[in-house]
């Protein structure tokens, strides 16, 4: 993660109203990662990345994003991974894949997963901003 954040202190900004939603980013691609970081943050999100599935799993322990970008093929635990852990948990978690290979068989089983949406790369700005914005009112 880029920035720490005490638990105590994550949990006291949730409360407050009006404060912007945080947003995961999880790519084992730094490139894209800081990219998306930008575009977010430009978008005056607050914005954490992490550069596998494992760091993204842990950080739920400390802290919950409002919405997460998810890459599907990383080493180690795959977005699919992630996706899976995520529903087994039941958490809620809205989630965006995003891809550098199209496959629709793929698409199809993350869609019914429970992502909200899926993107190959490279990704289209004002798709992704709404994709992401349509994840965070389906949240609220």
């Amino acid at each position: 993660m880029v920035r720490y954040c005490p638990r105590r202190v994550r949990r006291q900004i949730a409360s407050v109203p009006n404060h912007p939603p945080l947003i995961s980013v999880v790519d084992d691609e730094e490139s894209v990662r800081l990219a998306l970081q930008r575009l977010l943050r430009a978008l005056s999100y607050d914005v954490s990345i992490y550069k596998s599935g494992e760091e993204f799993l842990v950080s739920l322990a400390n802290s919950r994003p409002d919405c997460v970008l998810l890459d599907y093929q990383m080493p180690g635990l795959t977005g699919a991974d992630v996706l899976y852990a995520l529903s087994k948990a039941k958490d809620s978690l809205p989630v965006i894949i995003v891809t550098a290979h199209e496959d629709p068989q793929v698409r199809e089983q993350v869609l019914a997963a429970g992502a909200v949406a899926y993107f190959t790369k490279p990704l289209h700005r004002e798709e992704l901003i709404a994709a992401v914005d349509k994840a965070l009112h389906r949240a609220a």
